[in-house]
């Protein structure tokens, strides 16, 4: 399969994550009212995925349509996003038992290096066998990643609502939508950071890790921990629901400013490749003397 496709020149939607979020909206509330209607428990895996995969898929198709200048095809994207899911929630479901025996504010940190490692899998195991040193290429990818992450692991934990709850509805609409809703500013902004500094990192089309990256991955995963374990320890300090709040938008908004500020790098760099080729393609004209 030929994973990468040149489409610099193909006109790009810029409003398909918008389409995406409305339309998937609309299926979710009409799946969750037919559930209610006709008490078919057939329909609960529907509701459940609709909630838990409309926000990733909108995410990852607001960068994609925005890639401007790209070798990354739709299809290669659309295997990031299912690699990073299930590799990462497989790896990390084996990992985290043997090495967080409880859910300490330290534990947390060991949680964030363990899963960003462990998403980061599926971009590697895609760009394995072709070159990669474009950036843009690398973000895409990453939130890709995940967000696939975010959207397999938040199905996981709408199920385990639904158990604990005693078959709650209620219960399980709250998780997804809550999940949901955050998940821009959690798995697919964290891994598209790590990504992006990967690919642009790269020597010769080789991934090459150097500090910058690994200074990436420490960062990335501290943004995990503290998303993870500010609300427990706020709340042994302070026990305000306003101040964890104000603690995890500072986390998530200080992960989306990076992300903001590699992503216009990225399509610097860009612009710079496309003039550097078409200066490349000029030939002079020489006067005749």
């Amino acid at each position: 399969m030929q994973a990468i496709t040149k489409d610099s020149d193909k006109p790009h939607k810029a409003n398909g994550w918008l389409q995406v979020i409305i339309t998937g909206f609309v299926l979710y509330v009409l799946s969750v009212v037919f559930l209610i209607i006709t008490q078919n428990p057939n329909l609960f895996p529907t509701v459940v995925m609709i909630g838990s995969f409309l926000v990733p898929v909108a995410y990852v198709t607001f960068f994609y349509e925005r890639r401007h200048i790209s070798n990354l095809s739709l299809s290669t994207t659309l295997i990031g996003f299912i690699y990073g899911g299930i590799l990462g929630v497989l790896a990390a479901s084996i990992l985290e038992p043997i090495f967080v025996r409880s859910l300490t504010f330290p534990n947390t940190f060991v949680i964030g290096l363990i899963e960003e490692g462990v998403k980061i899998l599926g971009v590697l195991f895609i760009a394995r066998r072709w070159r990669h040193d474009a950036e843009m290429d690398g973000l895409i990818l990453g939130a890709a990643a995940g967000m696939g992450f975010a959207a397999f692991e938040s199905s996981g934990y709408a199920f385990n609502a639904f158990l604990t709850s005693g078959g709650s509805l209620s219960s399980t609409v709250f998780v997804t939508l809550l999940r949901g809703i955050l998940s821009p500013v959690g798995h697919g902004t964290w891994t598209a950071i790590l990504a992006s500094v990967l690919f642009r990192e790269s020597r010769e089309g080789h991934f090459h890790i150097n500090l910058k990256v690994i200074g990436a991955y420490l960062l990335v995963s501290a943004l995990h921990g503290l998303w993870d374990g500010l609300p427990t320890l706020i709340t042994s300090l302070l026990g305000s629901g306003l101040d964890v709040f104000i603690g995890q938008a500072a986390v998530g908004l200080t992960g989306l400013s990076i992300l903001w500020f590699l992503w216009r790098d990225a399509r610097r760099l860009q612009l710079e490749a496309q003039q550097s080729q078409v200066s490349e393609e000029v030939t002079p004209i020489e006067n005749p003397e």
